[in-house]
C-alpha cells in the first residue's frame, strides 16, 4: 500500500449490537476513527437461549445493515466491496444452528457478505489492534502481557511475550451468558451471584494455570472491552486522550459492586447506557477483577482500542502484516512442538529442506505461495504425535494438530496442516481416510503435493543428525536431482527415499535422485 489515506469501514455483528466503525487508515495501519454508530440487536438472547436466531431478529439485522450500507454510500461515497467494507460476526452468529440461513438472508437483502470470525482470526485482529502500543512498558522484554476482551458471548485471551504470541484462548464465558445465569429462575439473589462468580473464577483459574507461579510477577493485563473503558472513565475522567491507562483493580472492583447493586433502569440513567449494556456491565467488570486478582495484579491496563481497530488495520493492508503473521504462526508452531517434546532440531531441519524443495518446484508445478507456510508448519509439527506413542505417531500428530490452537491459522488451515503431517509416512492418502475423503478435490491435491515434499525431506533426515543439506535442485526429464552435501555415503538416505518417495513420483511424475557433492 502507498502513502495515501483510505476511508474504510467495518461492521461488527455482535452479541448484543451491530456496530459500524468508519475510519481513515494510512500506511502505518493505525485507524483514525471518524464515527462509530451502533444499533441494538438480540442475537445473543436468541442463540444462547434457543440455539438459533429468530426470524424477527434476522429481519431486524437486515434493516440495520441496510441503514449502515446506505450511510456509507451516501455520506462517504464508499463502495460496498470487500476492499473497503468488511462485515464480521463473532460468537452469537458462529454458534447459531441457522447461521448459514442468516448469512444468506443478509447477503440477498443487502449484498453484504458476513465473515464469521473464528478464534484464529479474532486473535489476529486483536493482535493488530494493540500493535500501536508495542513500545509501551507493558510490552517490555520479559513481560507477559495478557490482552483480554470480555464480550457478550465469549472472552478472548491473547498472551504476548517479547512481541511474540505465546498462547491464545477463547472461553465460552461472556457478559451476556453470565447475566443470563444471574437471571436464571429458582435462585435467590445471593445464589445468582454465587453461580456467576463460580463460572468467572473457573475461567480465571484456567488462565492462571498457563503460568508457573514465579512468572506471575511479570504478567500484565490489558483490557480492551468497552465495559473496562467505562469503569476507567468513572475512576479517571478524560483518560481516553492518552489511549492507554493503568487503573487500580480495587477501583474497578468498587465500580463493579456498585453496578451489580443497581437495577438496569438505574444503570441506563446513571451511565447513559443502552439496556443491553446495562445488563452485561456488572458481569464483565467482575470478570476483569477476578482475573486480575487470580494473577495477583493490583493494576489493570485499559485501552481505547478494540477488535474493530484490528479489522480496519488488516483491511488497510498495514505494511509488513503478512511477514509479521508468518513469523508469529511459525513461533506458535515451534511452541506447540516444544510442548509435546518434539525433536525440534530434526523438525526445523526437515522444514528448511521442505522450503528448498518447494521453492525449486513452485515455478514448474504452479505451487501456491500461501501453501508454503502450511508446508513449513506441517514440517515443524510432523512428529509431535510421538508424545502419545511412536506407533502410528503420524495419526497422533494429526489429532494433536487438529485439537490445538495455532495462532493465525483458522480451522481450514489447521486441517491442511494436520493432513500433511499425517501423510509424512506410511499409507498414501486414500478416499476412505478421515478428513481427506471429505475434502474438495482442490484441497486433496494440495495435501498430496505438500505431503510428497514432506516425505522426501523427512527421508533425507532419516538419521535425525541434520547432516544432509540440499544445495541445488535440478529437474532433468523424469528425475529430480538433488545435489546434497554433508554426507559422503548417502546409503541410509537412499533407502529411506525408496520407502518414502513413491508419493512424490505419483504426484510430480519424477523420481528423486541423490547426487552427493564430491570433495
Amino acid at each position: 500500500m502507498g502513502d495515501a489515506v483510505q476511508q474504510l469501514a467495518v461492521i461488527d455483528v455482535g452479541t448484543t449490537s451491530i456496530r459500524l466503525a468508519v475510519a481513515e487508515v494510512g500506511a502505518d495501519g493505525v485507524p483514525r476513527i471518524l464515527e462509530q454508530p451502533r444499533q441494538n440487536v438480540a442475537l445473543g438472547d436468541d442463540v444462547f437461549a434457543r440455539g438459533e436466531i429468530a426470524p424477527r431478529t434476522i429481519e431486524t439485522c437486515v434493516e440495520v445493515l441496510r441503514k449502515f450500507a446506505r450511510h456509507l454510500e451516501q455520506e462517504y461515497r464508499m463502495p460496498l466491496d470487500a476492499a473497503h467494507v468488511r462485515v464480521v460476526a463473532t460468537s452469537a452468529v458462529r454458534e447459531a444452528t441457522n447461521r448459514d440461513t442468516f448469512i444468506d438472508r443478509i447477503y440477498v437483502a443487502t449484498g453484504l457478505e458476513i465473515q464469521v470470525v473464528e478464534e484464529a482470526e479474532l486473535s489476529r485482529y486483536t493482535y493488530l489492534s494493540v500493535q500501536r502500543f508495542r513500545r509501551n512498558p507493558i510490552f517490555a522484554p520479559g513481560v507477559a502481557t495478557l490482552v483480554v476482551e470480555v464480550g457478550g458471548g465469549s472472552t478472548e485471551v491473547l498472551a504476548l511475550r517479547d512481541g511474540k504470541v505465546t498462547f491464545t484462548q477463547e472461553h465460552r464465558l461472556g457478559a451476556l451468558r453470565l447475566w443470563q445465569l444471574r437471571e436464571a429462575g429458582g435462585l435467590s439473589v445471593p445464589g445468582r451471584r454465587e453461580v456467576m462468580e463460580a463460572h468467572i473464577e473457573r475461567f480465571a483459574s484456567l488462565v492462571k494455570s498457563c503460568f508457573a507461579a514465579p512468572s506471575l510477577k511479570a504478567v500484565q493485563i490489558l483490557a480492551i472491552g468497552g465495559d473496562a473503558r467505562l469503569a476507567a472513565s468513572q475512576l479517571q475522567p478524560g483518560w481516553e486522550s492518552k489511549g492507554l491507562i493503568a487503573v487500580p483493580v480495587k477501583g474497578i472492583a468498587k465500580v463493579a459492586e456498585a453496578v451489580l447493586a443497581q437495577s438496569e433502569d438505574e444503570l441506563v440513567h446513571l451511565y447513559n447506557l443502552t439496556y443491553p449494556e446495562a445488563e452485561t456491565l456488572g458481569a464483565a467488570l467482575l470478570t476483569y477483577v477476578k482475573l486480575a486478582q487470580a494473577l495477583r495484579r493490583s493494576y489493570l491496563y485499559v485501552t481505547t482500542v478494540n477488535m474493530r481497530d484490528g479489522v480496519l488495520a488488516d483491511l488497510g493492508g498495514a505494511a509488513g502484516v503478512d511477514e509479521v503473521f508468518a513469523e508469529q504462526i511459525l513461533h506458535a508452531a515451534v511452541a506447540l512442538g516444544e510442548k509435546y517434546n518434539e525433536d525440534m532440531a530434526h523438525a526445523r531441519h526437515v522444514a528448511a529442506t521442505c522450503l528448498v524443495l518447494y521453492d525449486a518446484l513452485a515455478p514448474q508445478y504452479r505451487l501456491e505461495p500461501r501453501h508454503r507456510l502450511i508446508l513449513e508448519v506441517a514440517a515443524l509439527l510432523h512428529e509431535i504425535g510421538v508424545f502419545v506413542s511412536t506407533r502410528s505417531h503420524h495419526k497422533h500428530s494429526m489429532y494433536l494438530i487438529l485439537n490445538s490452537d495455532i495462532f493465525g491459522l483458522n480451522s481450514r488451515d489447521r486441517e491442511l496442516v494436520a493432513l500433511v503431517a499425517r501423510y509424512h509416512r506410511r499409507a498414501h492418502p486414500l478416499m476412505t481416510h478421515e478428513l481427506y475423503g471429505s475434502a474438495t478435490r482442490e484441497r486433496r491435491l494440495t495435501v498430496c503435493k505438500l505431503a510428497a515434499i514432506l516425505r522426501v525431506a523427512d527421508a533425507l533426515e532419516r538419521s535425525h543428525s541434520q547432516r544432509v543439506r540440499v544445495e541445488r535442485v535440478d529437474s532433468v526429464g523424469n528425475e529430480l536431482q538433488l545435489l546434497v552435501s554433508g554426507v559422503a555415503d548417502p546409503t541410509l538416505e537412499r533407502l529411506a527415499l525408496e520407502q518414502k518417495a513413491a508419493l512424490f513420483a505419483e504426484v510430480y511424475g519424477q523420481r528423486v535422485v541423490l547426487c552427493p557433492r564430491q570433495g
